[in-house]
C-alpha cells in the first residue's frame, strides 16, 4: 500500500517498506548497501527500522 504523503507525521517512521522504491533507495544510500541487500534484510528481519539498521551496520565494508 502506498504512503499517503498528504498526511505528515510519525505514522510509519519505524518501518521500511519494501514496496516503496524511494524508501528502499534512501535506506540503501544511507547505509551504503545495495537496494537488493535492503530487500533481503527486510525478508529476513521484517521491516522494523531499528532491526534493519542494526543488521545493515553488520553488512558495511
Amino acid at each position: 500500500m502506498a504512503d499517503d504523503k498528504s498526511k505528515p507525521g510519525a505514522g510509519d517512521r519505524d518501518r521500511v517498506s519494501a514496496d516503496e522504491e524511494y524508501e528502499v533507495e534512501y535506506f540503501a544510500k544511507r547505509h551504503r548497501i545495495s537496494p537488493g541487500a535492503v530487500r533481503e534484510l527486510i525478508r529476513q528481519h521484517s521491516n522494523n527500522r531499528k532491526a534493519l539498521e542494526r543488521e545493515a551496520r553488520r553488512l558495511r565494508p
